[in-house]
């Protein structure tokens, strides 16, 4: 999910609630503290998100009713959640607190009816994000309602959600933009921010059994390969392989939207595109040295889990990296906080912890 104009965001066994994290030792950790150090600023983040929820579910700085992109701000706290381990049918705070979301975002008063019915993005302004974000949360949370009744109102709310998608990727559009989808459900134009998050719940909804056209991945697919930048031969092969994708075709690449390019592809199974091996040699190329850079929780959550599923030296330099710029951003109390248009503590601090959690294998979304 990017943040801007509105937010561009079951595993079986229990990963252990961990203490609460102390201060961070000012030098750099050796390799056999770092895994400790890091399940401590997980565990403490995670502590930080489930303070930050709200009488009515949601998991927001904001109270009701005053909760602008609450759908979305809480769909990613609730990834975070599952991406450690936590269930909603555990006899715990972040069990608890699982329920709450569910309950939040199931609320039938909560969903829209008519043309745009099972949109998720339209009361709380988080648009197009917001949407493929839930939808990506419920298919996740497939299996893992408290009971059969939830776990088929899961099913329904999600194939409804599948739905919208669908039919927003075949409203008409220029050429360059078939295939993708922007901030609203009638858009005539499209963006890969926005686009990405669709594929992500796209696929995870077909993980989970859900009823997905296979036309709708292709053309995604097709739009995410347009966004990369390169020159192309006469057959349409690119011809820069140390480059990467783009806001919107024909623009320049930047950290965040090479990092969600690359995993947007590696989901759908392109691995061996080579759009994809551009990529990664530009975010190699062009490596993070500090935070100061634009979207940078966002980025570093693609970049995060798109390097993982590289493997080989890519994953491991990724790991380090993002978890050396990670550990020194956490706040005392346990969050990390954005700037800009990353401003929420609680995106900045979801985003973090997803992106430190990529060892994990409870979401399925994620695993290699």
């Amino acid at each position: 999910m990017r943040p801007g104009s509105g937010f561009k965001v079951q595993g079986s066994v229990l990963w252990a609630v961990l203490a609460l994290a102390l201060p961070l030792p000012a030098a750099e950790p050796g390799n056999h503290e770092r895994p400790a150090i890091v399940e401590k600023a997980v565990a403490h983040g995670i502590d930080y998100l489930i303070s930050q929820q709200q009488t009515n579910g949601a998991i927001v700085t904001t109270p009701p009713p005053n909760q602008r992109e609450a759908k979305a701000l809480t769909g990613l706290a609730m990834l975070a959640l599952t991406a450690v381990g936590h269930r909603s049918t555990d006899d715990t705070s972040a069990g608890r607190t699982l329920r709450a979301t569910l309950d939040f975002i199931l609320d039938p008063k909560r969903q829209d009816t008519g043309k745009t019915a099972g949109y998720y993005g339209g009361d709380d302004g988080s648009q197009m994000y917001g949407h493929g974000i839930v939808t990506l949360v419920l298919a996740e949370m497939m299996g893992m309602g408290v009971d059969a009744r939830q776990d088929e109102l899961i099913r329904d709310h999600c194939q409804k959600a599948v739905d919208l998608i669908v039919r927003a990727q075949k409203i008409q559009k220029a050429d360059a933009d078939q295939g993708g989808w922007r901030y609203n459900p009638t858009a005539t134009d499209a963006d890969l921010s926005v686009t990405v998050w669709q594929v992500m719940a796209l696929r995870a909804a077909k993980n989970a059994g859900l009823a997905v056209p296979k036309e709708t991945i292709n053309d995604a697919v097709a739009f995410i390969k347009r966004s990369y930048d390169s020159k192309r031969d006469p057959a349409g092969r690119i011809l820069d392989l140390k480059s990467a994708f783009a806001y919107q075709p024909r623009r320049g690449p930047t950290y965040s939207t090479a990092s969600e390019g690359l995993l947007a592809l590696q989901v759908c199974g392109e691995y061996d595109a080579l759009e994809l091996q551009g990529t990664v040699e530009w975010l190699r190329l062009n490596k993070l040295k500090n935070s100061n850079v634009n979207y940078f929780y966002y980025g570093t959550y693609y970049y995060a889990q798109g390097m993982y599923q590289q493997g080989g030296t890519s994953a491991d330099e990724a790991r380090q990296l993002v978890e050396t710029l990670l550990l020194a951003e956490q706040k005392a109390n346990g969050c990390w906080q954005g700037q800009g248009g990353e401003s929420s503590p609680v995106y900045s601090t979801a985003m973090a912890i997803l992106s430190l959690s990529v060892r994990h294998h409870f979401m399925p979304i994620y695993q290699r």
